[in-house]
């Protein structure tokens, strides 16, 4: 987040941003609408395809390491590395789904101690590279396996 903000003031500073925007960490509905293909979704899986290999460098193929972005197919987006190589933070606290149907939730910004990353690594197993699974990490995390994936988006509330 901390990068996200520099970043921000930086391309402000250059008169390179748009008004009325910022960088920063993607919301967990904007990472899953994202990562399912958005409304080009053909009901995947994983991002981009079923077959996890196609599209993800996970414990099965990975070789114990990360690897450079692109190297798989990507989702129907055009977005690579969304079920695999790293898992990405997220903008939102750990919390529970609304109740009923809701469009572009925003999820808690405030929170018990956990923020939410998606998608799996190259550590992770195919239960853990699938589109809907979180995972929730304390803020100071840092692993070999977890990333981030910054979003030019207009800020939250």
């Amino acid at each position: 987040m901390a990068f996200c903000r520099k970043l921000t003031e930086q391309e402000q500073a250059a008169g390179r941003l748009p008004a009325g925007y910022e960088y920063r960490l993607p919301t967990e509905a904007e990472w899953q609408y994202v990562a399912r293909g958005g409304s080009r979704s053909r009901g995947f899986s994983y991002a981009g395809s079923n077959d996890l290999a196609e599209v993800a460098w996970h414990m099965g193929n990975s070789d114990e390491k990360a690897h450079p972005v692109g190297q798989k197919k990507p989702n129907e987006l055009g977005f690579h590395d969304m079920s695999g190589n790293v898992a990405e933070w997220c903008q939102d606290w750990v919390a529970s789904y609304p109740r009923g149907p809701v469009t572009d939730p925003q999820g808690a910004l405030a929170g018990g101690g956990h923020r939410v990353s998606r998608g799996g690594s190259w550590s992770s197993s195919a239960t853990y590279c699938h589109s809907a699974r979180r995972h929730p990490y304390t803020p100071e995390t840092a692993d070999f396996n977890l990333g981030f994936r910054v979003a030019l988006a207009a800020p939250l509330r």
